[in-house]
């Protein structure tokens, strides 16, 4: 009998919270969490908020118009005449301008900087490049169904109905100052409703606000969620960040041998083979164009002294036994370094030693 197994079942559960290069990777794919209700319930309410802080401004302004207006209707002949067509239209624009600029301008801003403290900078194009599977159908109909989507009805759902409930109760409460406007003149009944407008807007926009704020943290959870990471996938990224560890000790094995190599090649130019006997061997070489003092041109322990000291003999250069300076030497100097002052002494009185003997011989 055939089984079928889901192969998912068995792989490895994302349990590990993103890596910073994990985090940095989709941030530059555009990949963030953001909550676009968040801007525009901000813009809503700074610009209904700079509405009533600039209503002098606007007042002024439309009564300047309904001034112009009225002088240009009194005046039959320039209103019909094309100069009066196009004087009515231009105060007109301007007027529109006047009191649109404003509120563009808060609005732009507060989009932005709410922009900035949700993402910071960022400018990717990864979003907006064109994908095949954005217009497969199958796609688009998989994503209206999703858990997503569901959440968003919801939200918006859950958006209408407070609103609604929100605009109604306040007006029920004030359903009375409504119904005295019938008794006011025009200029108190736009006052009055606009104080009504105002209210309502401003008390449903603090509402979405709150939602928004809820929202932003849902989706920052949910953004996170998608950012998981099994262990797998960690040593996976650590191995291409990093580099194999493998492939890292090869590497570092082959440049120790290569190493090994040439000091082994620098051997014949050394003066003196300072040895333990057996466990350390250090060549130096004194050249007084390299500098003042010998230099360490080659050190080892065991089986590299040993062969320190068989390439010594093969180029005839002098072994000297003398236990506390080759390990003070080993100890103390690197390859490629002069002796330090403190021994300039003791091997002063070997090289003085392997001199003799070579001026003898």
């Amino acid at each position: 009998m055939l089984r079928y197994f889901n192969l998912q079942l068995f792989s490895e559960e994302k349990t590990e919270q993103p890596t910073s290069k994990k985090i940095k990777d989709a941030r530059d794919k555009g990949q963030i969490a953001q909550s676009k209700d968040l801007n525009g319930e901000i813009s809503l309410l700074a610009v209904f908020m700079s509405f009533s802080f600039f209503s002098g401004y606007f007042i002024d302004n439309l009564i300047l118009y309904y001034h112009f207006t009225m002088d240009l209707v009194t005046e039959t002949e320039r209103l019909f005449s094309t100069n009066g067509i196009a004087l009515f239209f231009g105060e007109s624009l301007l007027l529109i301008l006047k009191l649109s600029l404003p509120l563009l301008m808060v609005a732009l801003v507060s989009g932005v900087l709410v922009s900035y403290l949700q993402v910071g900078v960022l400018f990717s194009v990864e979003p907006i490049k064109p994908k095949l599977e954005k217009i497969n159908p199958l796609k688009g109909l998989k994503n209206m169904f999703s858990t997503r989507s569901l959440v968003e009805m919801v939200k918006s759902v859950t958006k209408a109905v407070l609103i609604i409930y929100v605009a109604v109760s306040y007006i029920n409460d004030h359903i009375r100052e409504l119904l005295i406007t019938l008794e006011l003149d025009l200029g108190s009944i736009i006052m009055v409703m606009w104080d009504l407008v105002y209210n309502v807007v401003v008390r449903c926009s603090i509402l979405l606000f709150v939602i928004a704020i809820f929202d932003y943290a849902y989706k920052k959870w949910k953004n996170n969620k998608e950012l998981m990471m099994s262990k797998q996938e960690i040593k996976q990224e650590y191995k291409q960040s990093e580099g194999d560890p493998l492939l890292k000790a090869k590497i570092k094995e082959k440049q120790r041998a290569f190493a090994m190599s040439r000091m082994m090649q620098e051997i014949p130019k050394a003066d003196v083979v300072i040895t333990n006997p057996t466990h350390f061997a250090v060549a130096l070489r004194y050249d007084v164009n390299l500098g003042d003092a010998p230099i360490v041109i080659a050190k080892g322990q065991d089986l590299i002294a040993q062969n320190i000291k068989r390439i010594a003999g093969e180029h005839a250069v002098p072994v000297v036994e003398n236990k506390p300076l080759a390990q003070m030497l080993y100890k103390t100097v690197d390859i490629g370094t002069f002796i330090p002052a403190d021994l300039y002494e003791a091997v002063a009185e070997v090289l003085a030693y392997v001199f003799s003997l070579k001026k003898n011989s």
